[in-house]
């Protein structure tokens, strides 16, 4: 798993990035805020550890933090940081934050609540679904777009969970109507009304059909 280690104390960040290597992690150091900006956008990590005050500004950590959870990062985060004011933690928490660590910290400790936050990273992994820009939310219902939620009606999102539980399989419109509407429907064009609709809403490509029936196109 990915870690993205923001801290622009050398002293401090070489011995925690290598305990955290020695975990079996995948570690990308960054000292200031422009460079983790950059990384962010490169590869989005599982876990973003963060010093709140950095180089640049004193509530960088806190900026970073808003910045990636309005874009759309669904990791977890943790701060790491000598304030420790219950004002500085509450907006920590505000901001995205999933724990909140004061310096000086015992190195046994962060790494254990690194593997805790990673766990509940893998667990909500397992109930979040990618294809390509399109992130649906198994556990929560949800759809995002390039990070963006958009919102479906209840059958809309029915349907396009079937297809993409079963994304190499082409469903027949038989089948789509019989498990979505049920006996609620009679007739297959609630069907093709519903593709249409998620095609106007997540593009054009986003599901494909043929004569046999619907299959997921993000593949």
């Amino acid at each position: 798993m990915r870690v993205l280690l923001v801290e622009d104390e050398i002293e401090i960040a070489t011995p925690l990035a290598r305990a955290l290597q020695a975990q079996g992690l995948e570690v990308t150091v960054c000292h200031d805020l422009e460079t983790a900006q950059d990384a962010l956008l490169e590869r989005e990590p599982d876990l973003m550890i963060l010093d709140v005050r950095l180089h640049e500004h004193e509530d960088g950590g806190f900026m970073l933090a808003r910045e990636a959870r309005q874009a759309g990062f669904t990791g977890s985060i943790l701060f790491l940081t000598a304030r420790d004011a219950l004002s500085d933690r509450v907006q920590g928490l505000d901001d995205g934050g999933d724990d909140y660590v004061v310096k000086p910290f015992q190195l046994l400790e962060v790494l254990a609540r690194v593997r805790a936050l990673l766990r509940r990273t893998t667990e909500a992994k397992t109930n979040l679904l990618r294809f390509g820009a399109l992130e649906v939310d198994l556990s929560r219902q949800e759809v995002r777009l390039s990070g963006i939620r958009t919102d479906l009606s209840s059958r809309e999102y029915a349907l396009l969970e079937r297809l993409v539980l079963s994304p190499s399989r082409i469903f027949a419109p038989e089948e789509l109507l019989d498990a979505v509407w049920g006996d609620a429907a009679s007739s297959v064009s609630v069907v093709k009304v519903t593709v249409y609709r998620l095609r106007e809403k997540l593009g054009a490509e986003v599901v494909k059909s043929n004569k046999n029936g619907y299959q997921l196109g993000l593949l």
